[in-house]
């Protein structure tokens, strides 16, 4: 393998599989290569940011991989059909739920909320993968992976073609113990032969027309949301692959699912992927972390608070991804302070625009840092930056210990026995993982102005801002408390938060 980290990086890459619930050494199906396929959102509706923990984390994983050496081959999907209104098999189409309630096509909602979905992704600023696959497109290809296995392991019922569980050794592994609260998740089909068998098309009922149907054999109708998964899969990634991601929901009912579509049309017991991964919940104890009842927290809602989506992220890296994180505004807010700070720190060590330039041309849009660089930087390191490399990929290597090895990046940033330019240097090294950005953001950028409401086309300028602070503070130097106060109201309204007391002095500031 071309291991661009061998030499400061000798920590194996340990990873927690959900399967067998033990850690376990990353070991590629393929030498050199990795292998990874994410869960991708449901373009019904915008996503959440619990949704979108699932993404940080999965980027993560992909960043950590190629900080490894290894090549990889990230497949995203997204669900355009398929994924009805429960988990568990309940109810209508999502999609076609959506368009019945907006009066869109199904297909004009799922592009609208595929778009949406991709500028939260390069907003924080996620990785692109290898593929999006989109569902729609693969519908003829998901029909004949039925028609596989629907001799051994399926049976046909009014409502659609099911897969027999019993069929596949060991059903429902992943999740553990079938508890009632599961089960009682199950759509009760009249004339399923056990309550966890699962509908892998499902036929549009008598009389009925859907935006999203097509022939098979088994009538008009539309796949099983769990179909779309094991066939792309296996398209893009092969019969076994490295890893498969996704959100702690999919343990129970999802992934279970695709592990026995798999198992069926590989003839083996083998569940696809050799580790399966999964990120835990973010709670918003508001209860707004549910689109259910239509207030919801999304990446936007941040942004017109006033928050950079990369505090957000940096939010989801200060907890372990197999964690619960709690979310609140108080949360957010320390870790927009903590981005803050950083972006200033790496300011105040960039020791030229030479290294600064050099670096920025070899590193993405997405802050990965080229092999190139990336040897060329441990070539150059002595003991001191080798023993900061080597704690912070022992952190990373550690099942992605990102507590860790922000720590780590804190000790780089303040190690006083490197130069500047080296200690710039483990910066974009570092950050090659975590992607906060930290070569490129600057803290204008972070800047991000709230929502003024009632007011279209409304921008204000940094000068503009800037005129109204220094007034305001020749105002509270003459004791004119008053009018200070109402430019104060008037900043806000612009949706400049003035910080008074604040340490780091961040008001308005151009940055030089």
């Amino acid at each position: 393998m071309n291991d661009p980290m061998n030499d400061n990086a000798a920590h194996p890459l340990k990873l927690f599989n959900s399967l067998t619930r033990q850690m376990e050494e990353f070991v590629p199906v393929h030498p050199g290569e990795a292998r990874v396929y994410t869960c991708g959102p449901t373009v019904y509706n915008y996503q959440h940011i619990g949704n979108m923990r699932a993404y940080v984390f999965a980027d993560l994983l992909g960043r950590t991989l190629s900080w490894k050496g290894y090549k990889l081959t990230h497949i995203i999907n997204i669900t355009d059909v398929g994924h009805l209104t429960s988990d568990a098999d309940v109810g209508d189409d999502k999609m076609e739920k959506a368009a019945a309630q907006s009066g869109k096509s199904a297909w004009d909602i799922a592009k609208y909320y595929t778009d949406a979905y991709w500028k939260d992704i390069e907003r924080l600023n996620i990785r692109q993968p290898a593929k999006w696959a989109i569902a729609t497109d693969h519908v003829e290809e998901m029909i004949a992976f039925a028609k596989s296995i629907a001799d051994k392991h399926c049976y046909e019922l009014d409502s659609g073609l099911y897969f027999d569980v019993s069929t596949v050794p060991d059903y429902g592994r992943l999740a553990g113990a079938q508890s009632d609260d599961i089960e009682g998740r199950i759509d009760a089909v009249e004339g399923k032969r056990h309550p966890q068998d699962f509908a892998i098309w499902r036929k549009t009922p008598a009389g009925e027309t859907r935006q999203m149907e097509w022939d098979s054999p088994w009538g008009k109708g539309a796949p099983g949301w769990h179909l779309e998964c094991s066939q792309m899969s296996n398209k893009y990634l092969g019969e076994k692959f490295d890893i498969h991601t996704g959100g702690i929901d999919h343990r129970e009912i999802h992934h279970p699912n695709e592990i026995a579509q798999n198992q069926a049309h590989n003839c083996s017991e083998h569940s696809g992927a050799n580790i399966w991964m999964h990120n835990n919940f973010l709670i918003d104890r508001a209860g707004k972390m549910s689109k259910s009842s239509g207030d919801f927290l999304r990446l936007q809602v941040l942004i017109d608070r006033g928050i950079h989506p990369l505090a957000y992220r940096l939010m989801c890296l200060q907890a372990h991804y197999r964690s619960e994180l709690e979310f609140t505004w108080e949360n957010l807010e320390a870790a927009s302070l903590r981005l803050k700070r950083l972006v200033m720190a790496v300011r105040r060590i960039s020791p030229d625009t030479k290294i600064m330039s050099e670096l920025r041309e070899n590193t993405t849009e997405n802050g990965q840092l080229s092999n190139q660089m990336i040897s060329q930087i441990r070539s150059i390191a002595g003991f001191e930056m080798s023993s900061l490399i080597g704690k912070f990929d022992e952190a990373i290597s550690d099942d992605l210990n990102t507590p860790i090895a922000l720590t780590v990046l804190d000790q780089a940033i303040k190690d006083r026995n490197l130069s500047k330019r080296d200690r710039v240097r483990l910066v974009a090294l570092f950050d090659s993982v975590l992607g906060l950005d930290l070569l490129r953001i600057t803290r204008r950028k972070l800047r991000v102005s709230k929502t003024v409401d009632g007011l279209e086309n409304f921008s204000i300028s940094d000068a503009d801002v800037e005129a109204v602070v220094r007034t305001r503070r020749l105002l509270k130097s003459r004791g004119d408390y008053t009018l200070a106060d109402e430019l104060k109201a008037l900043l806000s309204l612009w949706g400049v938060e003035l910080m008074d007391g604040d340490k780091l002095q961040w008001d308005w500031r151009i940055e030089i």
